[in-house]
């Protein structure tokens, strides 16, 4: 896939995340902010390089916002922010490899 603007998905809300992802000359740059980054950081940057992996996703920067979500939450609003920055609008498989 490739990403063809810059896209937002999720929220500041309190056990939310909120993801900007935007396309990139050159590799994957992950800025996260966290209220429980010296917790859970490793675990955040690897649930986003996972997603971002299994959609192919080589080259963005991706800037999470994250404010205590679960891991099934920043994995769903990687995804939905990388669905809508390559404009993907159907025939969508939420959570499986989308060609």
């Amino acid at each position: 896939m490739k990403l063809k603007h810059s896209a937002v998905a999720g929220s500041y809300e309190s056990s939310d995340v909120y993801v900007v992802i935007e396309p990139a000359e050159s590799g994957l740059n992950i800025d996260i902010e966290s209220s429980v980054m010296s917790q859970y950081g490793k675990q955040i940057r690897t649930t986003v390089e996972s997603v971002l992996m299994r959609l192919g996703i080589e080259q963005a920067n991706v800037i999470v916002n994250d404010k205590g979500a679960l891991d099934c939450t920043i994995k769903a609003r990687v995804e939905t922010a990388v669905l809508r920055a390559c404009e993907v609008k159907k025939d969508i498989a939420w959570g499986e490899t989308i060609l």
